[in-house]
């Protein structure tokens, strides 16, 4: 049956920050999606909150703390998994840490921000996708963000004390999504698939101005929600999109499309 394979029934999967904006919509998606799901995180505290209610609805969810701009701590997760499961099926690429704060910001803020964002992440698609290739199976999904595909729109700001993003987050998303690429080349004899989704704006109780500013710049006419970005990436861990890699998702509301 065609809707069996977007199931994630018994798949190991690793979702990096699952607490955070995007991660405990993710949580919930994949769990319910039936997925044998790792989330990671460095507050396992708050990662055990978001997984309580789902665990005691009879879904699988195993928290698990670690740092991703540390090496050591990505070799120890993949240790653990490994341990309990004895495979990995799919790698969510979803942790992110915003550092920098301005254009204007300390030198040491934009390296911070590489060493976790650009070179965690390919050193956690590089661990887990070797044990994939192994397998000869397997789904990696990088989260990417719609400003990895387009520059800053500082009219969206007009009427806020919000301000332009700093660059870092421009900068590692878009490598992301060509990273993406890379990956899925290497990885494609081996039966392994990379793919990246870029979302856009999520609401999150931003001030009215920029509400209405952003609404008029998608063909949607408003942000995303909480149940917006969970189905584009159950699919793509899914059977589903077996003959699916190296590309780049945008979901956001065709903002990048006009």
């Amino acid at each position: 049956m065609i809707l069996d394979q977007f199931s994630l029934k018994d798949k190991v999967i690793v979702l990096t920050g699952g607490a955070g904006l995007y991660g405990r919509q993710l949580t919930y998606a994949l769990a319910e999606a039936g997925a044998k799901l790792v989330i990671a995180s460095r507050n396992l505290e708050k990662l055990k909150e978001i997984a309580e209610p789902k665990c005691q609805a009879g879904l699988s969810i195993h928290c698990e703390a670690f740092d991703q701009g540390e090496e050591k701590s990505i070799l120890a997760l993949r240790d653990r998994v490994m341990e309990k499961f004895g495979r990995a099926d799919g790698l969510v690429n979803n942790s992110v840490t915003r550092t920098m704060k301005s254009l204007d910001d300390k030198l040491e803020t934009w390296n911070e921000s590489l060493r976790i964002n650009a070179t965690g992440v390919f050193l956690m698609t590089r661990t887990f996708g070797a044990i994939m290739c192994k397998q000869r199976s397997g789904s990696i999904v990088n989260v990417g963000s719609m400003q990895g595909m387009v520059g800053p729109s500082p009219e969206l700001y007009t009427g806020t004390d919000m301000g332009v993003p700093p660059p870092d987050y421009f900068f590692h998303k878009s490598g992301m999504i060509n990273l993406s690429r890379y990956f899925a080349s290497v990885y494609g004899k081996d039966n392994v698939r990379v793919n990246c989704v870029s979302p856009g704006g999520f609401f999150n109780n931003q001030p009215e101005p920029f509400l209405s500013n952003y609404n008029r710049q998608t063909m949607l006419g408003r942000m995303a929600d909480q149940n917006d970005l969970g189905g584009a990436v159950v699919f793509l861990l899914s059977e589903a999109s077996r003959y699916v890699t190296a590309i780049n998702l945008p979901v956001d509301g065709g903002y990048t499309a006009k």
